[in-house]
């Protein structure tokens, strides 16, 4: 997941999910003011001091006060309105507000104090209420429309043209009664969001079991999950704990069990705010004239349209429907040999019997490879290699304020040039966000800050003695969220902050993280960082060989999961609240997407984020991983760690952040619209 750089589109979706801090106690707001005076590479980290919650209060309100100021500063001139004393202000307290969002938003994710984290969410709740009144504002939209651009360059064109259809969006064109009840809707929106990834962030389930019940799992992860004086294991929903025992455990009801929790994570709690997302986002679609919310917020992707939305959808779904039919077959005839009665494969054996076919049937066992992924080995070789890649430098910042012990911080350079930085909190603790994302901590703007930016995922390793051995799935995701971050250190360059970063339309953010896993599952690059944890051996090429074969098997099954989301994320927005039952919803669409029948007394939807964050756009991931498989086809497989076409992705596609449509970001680097060919290929197993 990745925070779109744009303010405006960030308040439509109406959860301002960016990221940062302030500095010490009493310094906090003084870093914050002297930002504007220092050259940007001075400017301290946005944590510098390891603020307390009053300091971080403090840093955000002079954030607002100084965009505040900017506003006003615009809408005093008298006179023509130029780039000068219209654009630069508006960019300036865009920037600002951004700032205090961001720092708000990303603490009430990672800090590991519960009281520090409601102070954040109050911080956040004041940013995007500025936000709102912002988009609400009548004079700042006509003081923009007012200047005469015709004769700019492309990207200041860019940056006025999307950035006056926002402004519709949000319906500053609304008469006054009509702009004060967005205003309270979006306000309502914001304290609901909270409160569902609330509810996602705090409810870390565990269940207790036996040795005896974790038969078949890998011995480091038995090191590492002792039993306690009573004899029992604690074993939690986290993603380190979970999916080795989904995939390895022998024991059928300890993995019934464990995905019984995971899949009521923070239910019943979200049940009645799931509800309310949904009708006040529907509230607010029809008061700006849309006929739901899934047509609302498609209006500025890609995709254009619910409907189009939907035709994807169905178009992918079809697609995979036979292969995962016979992929499902395959895994029910090997359940057959163990249980002759059976009458069908239960989610909570999924990964266990692909794992058991793909041994079988492809000589691969997925626990041979984890001994070449220690976390440490796989942190470093994903900075090795992005930074060859891509020819920049990565030092780690010793001593760097951190809210976290295992938290680090590292600054990107281009030669002599700082490009940015970014912190890493990789490893799971309680009340911390509990997927896998960056957030955004400062969006870059020439002249006056650089981009920041925070990895925030939930891997194995972090403790003493642990070598954190990873899933194959971890290092792709690793290399998936490390995508993102890259994409807001080269494209958080521009002259104007809505569109710097990653600010291109929500639907192709996906698209670069994707294609960057092209590189975690490439046998050359693999052997460069995955050495074996014990005697250094790096993998070799016939496992990396016989990994990839396998994982073909499994393709349509995984497919048609993402269609299942990306078909729950849609219909529980395309619709009349009143006509929405997310429970029946979710069963009927499961039933008729993915071969495995439903999960009985479970509520997955209650602890489906994307709900939130994505709302009905989870189509996104499939719609830009067909683009990322048309982008890849531009590389030399046999070279891939050569930086020629990497350098003419990284300035064409990367580079230009939000300048662009992403259509013809898409078109420049292939020299032609995107197709469907490689992403077809790649579903059949054929690159």
């Amino acid at each position: 997941m990745s925070r779109i750089g744009m303010v405006l589109v960030a308040l439509i979706l109406a959860n301002v999910s960016c990221a940062h801090a302030s500095s010490s106690r009493a310094a906090a707001a003084g870093t914050a003011a002297e930002a504007n005076a220092a050259a940007p590479s001075a400017i301290p980290l946005f944590y510098t001091g390891s603020p307390d919650a009053a300091a971080l209060r403090a840093a955000c309100q002079a954030e607002l006060a100084k965009a505040r100021e900017s506003l006003d500063r615009m809408l005093a001139v008298r006179g023509a309105r130029t780039l000068d004393n219209t654009l630069e202000p508006y960019s300036k307290a865009m920037m600002h507000a951004d700032n205090a969002g961001s720092w708000s938003s990303l603490l009430e994710s990672v800090h590991p104090d519960s009281a520090y984290r409601a102070a954040a969410e109050e911080l956040t709740q004041a940013t995007s209420k500025f936000l709102t009144e912002v988009s609400l504002n009548r004079a700042v939209y006509d003081a923009l429309q007012a200047v005469d651009v015709s004769k700019a360059d492309p990207a200041t064109r860019h940056f006025v043209t999307r950035t006056l259809r926002d402004f519709r969006l949000a319906g500053v064109d609304r008469d006054d009664a009509t702009r004060q009840r967005l205003q309270e809707i979006r306000d309502e929106l914001v304290l609901v969001s909270q409160e569902f990834d609330r509810n996602i962030r705090n409810d870390s389930r565990t269940i207790q079991v036996t040795a005896a019940e974790l038969l078949g799992l890998p011995q480091d992860y038995l090191d590492a999950h002792k039993p306690g004086p009573d004899g029992k294991i604690t074993i939690s929903i986290e993603y380190p704990d979970r999916f080795p025992v989904m995939t390895y455990a022998t024991n059928g009801e300890t993995r019934r069990r464990l995905q019984h929790e995971t899949l009521n994570r923070a239910w019943p709690a979200n049940r009645t705010v799931l509800d309310s997302l949904i009708a006040k986002r529907h509230r607010l679609a029809t008061t700006l004239g849309y006929g739901n919310w899934a047509d609302y917020i498609t209006a500025d992707k890609m995709i254009g349209s619910g409907a189009k939305a939907a035709e994807f959808i169905d178009r992918i779904a079809t697609l995979t429907r036979d292969q995962a039919a016979k992929e499902y077959e395959v895994y029910l005839k090997r359940k057959r040999e163990d249980d002759p009665k059976a009458a069908a494969v239960n989610r909570w054996e999924a990964r266990y019997y692909e794992q058991l076919v793909r041994k079988r049937d492809f000589d691969y066992d997925a626990q041979e490879v984890r001994p070449y992924f220690p976390f440490e080995g796989v942190k470093r070789g994903i900075l090795d290699v992005t930074s060859k890649l891509f020819g920049v430098t990565y030092t780690r910042i010793e001593n760097a304020a951190v809210w976290h012990p295992s938290v680090e911080a590292y600054e990107v350079r281009e030669g002599d040039r700082l490009l940015g930085r970014f912190f890493l909190d990789l490893h799971p603790r309680p009340g911390k966000y509990n997927h896998a994302a960056q957030f955004n901590v400062r969006t870059g703007v020439t002249g006056a800050q650089l981009p920041e930016a925070a990895l925030v995922c939930n891997f194995a390793g972090g403790t003493p003695g642990d070598p954190g051995l990873m899933e194959h799935d971890d290092v792709l995701t690793f290399f998936h969220e490390f995508g993102h971050l890259l994409h807001t250190i080269f494209g958080g360059h521009q002259r104007w902050m809505p569109v710097s970063g990653i600010a291109t339309e929500h639907d192709f953010v996906e698209a670069p993280s994707q294609m960057l896993e092209e590189w975690g599952q490439d046998a050359a690059v693999l052997r460069t960082f995955a050495k074996h944890h014990e005697t250094g051996a790096p993998i070799p090429e016939e496992l990396v060989a016989k990994m990839r074969r396998a994982k073909v098997f499994g393709r349509g099954i995984d497919t048609s999961f993402q269609v299942l989301f990306a078909a729950i994320s849609l219909n529980i927005y395309n619709q009349e609240p009143s006509r929405v039952d997310p429970d029946s919803l979710a069963r009927a669409l499961e039933t008729a997407i993915i071969p495995y029948p439903p999960m009985p007394d479970t509520h997955f939807q209650a602890s489906f984020g994307h709900l939130n964050g994505y709302s009905a756009v989870y189509y996104t991931y499939l719609w830009s991983l067909v683009i990322a498989k048309d982008l890849f086809s531009r590389f030399d497989r046999e070279k891939m760690l050569g930086s020629e076409t990497a350098t003419r992705y990284r300035r064409t596609v990367l580079e230009p952040g939000g300048t662009k449509p992403a259509q013809e970001l898409v078109r420049e680097f292939l020299g032609r619209e995107f197709r469907y060919d490689a992403y077809e290929k790649y579903l059949r197993g054929e690159n």
